[in-house]
């Protein structure tokens, strides 16, 4: 294991452990075995190390997850990014650093939705501010799901909710996409 891999599982051992206010350089240095310049050799700060611990985390679950070809496959995926370590999430969302994680969050969705985007969108041809527009759209409702489960403290099943949501909106994408179509080929918008 690298200094830099002490480092990042030292830091997610603590923030099972304890409220991200509580952590400190030192207690991650002492937890992971390496010395204080070498976390900021590596890190400037405890931010960053904490932007850099859920980019990781993920990346790492869209990757083994691969493409989400469906919405509910969308949420899935970001709903698995914050059931992973599910404590840790918890503390990050009730700190100073909510702002950061929720920047991560916001780019987990975009990454999902334009996989959904483009398995949903194909071949079919469409101004690009209609699909910046679409993958937005879908992009904001799956980060304002999944905020709104985490204020709660994970309390529901959002995934469930989510799939019943879908059920409800069925045929809403396809009616989007016409439309966006359409007025590629200089229909009616």
């Amino acid at each position: 294991m690298t200094a830099r891999d002490a480092i990042k599982a030292a830091f997610l051992r603590l923030l099972e452990e304890r409220p991200l206010r509580e952590i400190t350089v030192k207690d991650i240095v002492q937890t992971g075995g390496v010395n204080r310049n070498t976390f900021y050799y590596h890190y400037k700060a405890l931010p960053a190390l904490l932007e850099e611990i859920i980019m990781d985390q993920a990346n790492r679950i869209i990757a083994e997850q691969g493409p989400a070809l469906t919405l509910t496959g969308c949420m899935e995926t970001v709903v698995r990014f914050a059931q992973t370590h599910r404590q840790a999430v918890l503390h990050i969302n009730q700190s100073a650093h909510r702002d950061l994680f929720e920047l991560c969050l916001m780019r987990v969705c975009r990454r999902v939705v334009e996989d959904f985007a483009a398995a949903a969108i194909g071949s079919l041809r469409l101004r690009p501010e209609d699909r910046e527009a679409i993958v937005r759209f879908y992009q904001c409702e799956c980060f304002g799901q999944v905020v709104e489960w985490l204020n709660s403290g994970m309390r529901y099943d959002i995934a469930g909710q989510f799939r019943r949501i879908c059920q409800l909106g069925e045929g809403m994408t396809e009616l989007l996409l016409r439309r966006a179509r359409l007025a590629a080929e200089g229909g009616p918008d």
